[in-house]
């Protein structure tokens, strides 16, 4: 038996490297997942390799209309909504304050908060009415402590922790459990981006500087990730609402 077996889960940002890997344990631990993703061809892929517990959505998430059409989706098709993880996520470009675009720090709180609130407005009264589930959310290191050149996108992944934790107050009675997971770097596009905007002339030193940060001197995998996220979506988690949980291999360890 499967740790979600009869679950049905929506992963958003689904065709990332978290989401993909989330996508790929969630199934084979027995849940259903419907996978929403900007980027359509790319979703359609991974939900096809994934086989016929697998449905995929192209989904603008700072959208409300699509985040309530993309639950009443899996209500109507699978007959409700047990797990969501509010995944998806840019990271902007990296940037002194002085000359960040507004317009870019716009669209990264747009997908990285508002994003999240209207997952959390849609998915609420869908779990409610299937006696509760579990929301987690995507935070970051970044999150919990600063970032310099990534002002929006630091600023988003504090937000979004505040969401959490007034989502998980309102949601106990409810029986839905909210969290964050907090990675440190991962190897995902998100992170060659980073480096390319740190260094565009060799992003693979810039790589190299930051490994050099980090105290197991790697980044972590998104399967190192997904499994967090399938502990806080199971039945072993029953208890666990209200924390943000890091996954950052020691990083902020002795951090305020």
């Amino acid at each position: 038996m499967g740790k979600l077996d009869g679950k049905v889960a929506w992963i958003t940002g689904a065709a990332g490297g978290i989401g993909a890997a989330v996508a790929q344990l969630f199934v084979a631990e027995g849940a259903t997942v419907l996978l929403s993703d900007l980027d359509g061809e790319a979703v359609v892929k991974l939900a096809e390799s994934l086989g016929p517990r697998a449905g995929a959505v192209a989904a603008d998430i700072t959208d409300p209309a699509v985040n309530a059409a993309l639950v009443k989706l899996a209500v109507d098709r699978h007959g409700g909504l047990d797990i969501a993880i509010l995944n998806a996520g840019i990271e902007g470009v990296v940037s002194p304050i002085p000359d960040y675009p507004v317009n870019v720090f716009d669209a990264v709180l747009a997908v990285n908060v508002r994003g999240v609130f209207l997952g959390l407005k849609a998915a609420f009264p869908a779990m409610k009415a299937r006696g509760g589930g579990s929301i987690i959310i995507t935070s970051s290191t970044s999150g919990v402590r600063g970032t310099t050149g990534l002002i929006p996108y630091t600023a988003s992944k504090h937000a979004v922790i505040g969401l959490m934790k007034s989502a998980a107050l309102e949601g106990a009675k409810d029986n839905i459990r909210v969290n964050t997971v907090n990675p440190a770097p991962i190897e995902t596009r998100m992170m060659d981006a980073i480096a390319e905007g740190l260094n565009a002339k060799n992003p693979g030193a810039a790589r190299k500087q930051m490994e050099a940060g980090l105290p197991f001197r790697r980044y972590g995998k998104p399967e190192e990730v997904a499994k967090l996220m399938l502990f806080l979506a199971s039945s072993d988690a029953s208890y666990c609402s209200g924390g943000v949980y890091m996954v950052d291999g020691a990083v902020t360890a002795g951090r305020v």
